[in-house]
């Protein structure tokens, strides 16, 4: 039978919510908001109703609400406040809370709810691009901080994996009418590919002929592709691999192996990448998504 993710840190908290873990402890001195358990040692533990209940409180909190009168309702009444907010918003913050209990209680149902209502608010663009990117940068700092599990990050990921997989596909069936072609790759060792999924998205629905490598892609293997077209441009995206302090080695390498042997260039973004420092003509930093897409389409 399925069972919930039991108990969090109060740093579990505080990574989830945002809500540092001193004010945590105070709201439930001062308005009884949360009630963890405790172990012998009197360590605070909470249930998955406590972490629901909290990122609802946080929403509403942000919104404007005084905490002093969230203590006052009843969980039903903060349930219902938050759907109000929801209804009359749009509002991402309530997405992002919404994706992450669905992922902490492996809930696919909840997920495609979510989703759908996500859609009913803004395109498929926009949805990307505001709530899921920002969702995914969430995600990957609490798997950081140890408030995940690998398991909870691959259960999302495919989950929204599938939903992006739909709408590439739906691209793809128009012959592509403009000259450029981009080689979208992961270095060796770089695993997470959304980001440079939802980049071959757009610039297929712009148009582009794209090719896409996929994860863990060796130097070496990038010759094969300009063999059959000679100028293409480069597009990576750096999260995990290479580490931050053997970026600019990387960049170094691939520019001597390929870009100025071919005079190709590569567009790069990424956690990871941020940390470049080395200057190349023929190699450009992106700290955005979107910073990307405007320059190319």
């Amino acid at each position: 039978m399925y069972k919930k993710p039991t108990t969090f840190s109060i740093k579990d908290l505080e990574n989830l919510s945002g809500i540092k873990a001193h004010t945590i402890r105070i709201w439930e001195k001062r308005y009884n908001i949360l009630v963890p358990e405790r172990t012998t040692t009197n360590i605070r533990l909470y249930n998955f109703e406590n972490l629901q209940k909290l990122l609802n409180i946080t929403l509403l909190y942000n919104s404007g609400v005084k905490i002093s009168k969230l203590g006052k309702l009843s969980n039903n009444q903060i349930k219902e406040a938050v759907q109000k907010l929801a209804d009359k918003k749009g509002d991402k913050d309530y997405f992002l809370d919404e994706l992450k209990l669905s992922m902490f209680s492996y809930d696919q149902f909840k997920f495609q709810q979510t989703y759908n209502k996500i859609l009913a608010e803004m395109s498929f663009r926009e949805a990307f691009l505001d709530v899921f990117i920002p969702f995914l940068e969430i995600i990957g700092l609490q798997w950081l901080c140890d408030s995940i599990t690998a398991s909870h990050e691959h259960f999302i990921t495919s989950l929204i994996t599938q939903k992006l997989l739909i709408n590439i596909e739906s691209t793809q069936s128009v012959r592509p009418d403009k000259g450029k072609v981009y080689v979208l790759f992961l270095p060796d060792d770089e695993i997470h590919e959304l980001g440079l999924m939802y980049v071959n998205y757009e610039l297929s629905r712009a148009g582009y002929q794209t090719i896409y490598l996929g994860p863990s892609v060796p130097l070496d293997n990038l010759e094969s592709v300009i063999s059959c077209y000679p100028d293409v441009s480069f597009i990576s995206y750096f999260t995990v691999s290479p580490t931050k302090s053997e970026v600019n080695t990387y960049l170094k390498e691939i520019d001597n192996k390929v870009l100025s042997k071919y005079n190709l260039n590569l567009n790069i973004l990424g956690r990871n990448a941020q940390e470049a420092t080395l200057q190349c003509e023929r190699i450009k930093l992106f700290n955005k998504v979107g910073c990307l897409l405007n320059k190319l389409t």
